[in-house]
């Protein structure tokens, strides 16, 4: 089992009910192939640097899960279907990504804070 972070951009004009659906839609493909989801953090909506089939903002969901090597190639396939994708980025994450998520999730200070004056 690999951990892997997943970054998806939807299109803008979904509703809350259909973001939510893709997302669970998501990670229950994950779940359903053996693998386990860590922590799922949906952003929102935000502004693309540049503009991706006419939209100038996309509703960001950042995923991070563990699951088999072979499965990314099923994640991908089952995203590329999915017409609501706007764009997406799976990245396998080393112990010290994990190590670094897991400590900035619980509040604990990971030295990349910026410092106040």
């Amino acid at each position: 089992m690999n951990n892997y972070e997943l970054m998806v951009i939807f299109t803008p004009v979904l509703s809350e009910e259909d973001y939510k659906a893709a997302q669970n839609k998501f990670t229950a493909f994950v779940k359903e192939n053996g693998g386990k989801v860590m922590h799922d953090n949906p952003w929102g909506l935000k502004s693309l640097a540049y503009p991706i089939q006419k939209k100038t903002t996309g509703l960001y969901w950042v995923m991070e899960y563990s699951a088999p090597s072979d499965f990314n190639e099923k994640l991908k396939i089952q995203i590329l279907r999915d017409e609501t994708v706007l764009r997406f980025m799976a990245t396998k994450l080393d112990k010290y990504a994990v190590e670094y998520n897991a400590r900035k999730r619980s509040g604990v200070p990971t030295g990349t804070e910026k410092a106040e004056a």
